[in-house]
């Protein structure tokens, strides 16, 4: 595609989360998410599902749990492993949902395709910090949204 095309290449998305706040431990769940996605001609439906629900759920974790701590004096990450670095597992996941609108766009390429391998990701994280502030009334802006930071935030607000 031609680079000065005064037309979008991009694939868009709309994310939306149901989440659960325990204001007692800090705890939030993901109760459903829902991703709408705009991404040119969808080639192959089934793989491009699983690339949503995939990249939603990297949301998820990106959100609730993955944090890196990074070494001072070495520069570098002091999680070496999986055991340190939590990420989501299925039951993380309880109810998610990718759609997508038909869209034509014969600009792009001649097949009307996008790229769809982050749109999953980007806007989950967001929708879940949003639900959390719509469930609680505190705007936490560092991920990920731990225990730790929503029973601080409730604490700064006065509800806990």
């Amino acid at each position: 595609a031609d680079a000065d095309s005064p037309f979008a290449r991009h694939a868009f998305g709309a994310h939306f989360a149901e989440v659960a706040v325990d204001t007692v431990t800090g705890e939030t769940r993901v109760r459903r998410l829902l991703g709408v996605y705009a991404a040119g001609r969808i080639l192959n439906s089934r793989t491009a599902r699983s690339q949503f629900v995939g990249g939603m759920t990297m949301g998820l974790g990106m959100a609730l749990t993955e944090g890196s701590t990074m070494d001072a004096a070495f520069g570098d990450f002091a999680e070496s492993d999986l055991a340190a670095y939590h990420v989501p597992a299925h039951a993380d996941v309880p109810d998610i949902e990718a759609h997508w609108i038909d869209e034509d766009d014969t600009r792009l390429n001649p097949m009307g395709s996008k790229g769809i391998g982050e749109i999953g990701i980007v806007g989950t994280a967001a929708a879940i910090g949003n639900a959390v502030f719509h469930a609680t009334g505190v705007r936490l802006r560092e991920l990920p949204l731990t225990p730790d930071r929503v029973l601080s935030g409730l604490r700064e607000r006065g509800g806990s």
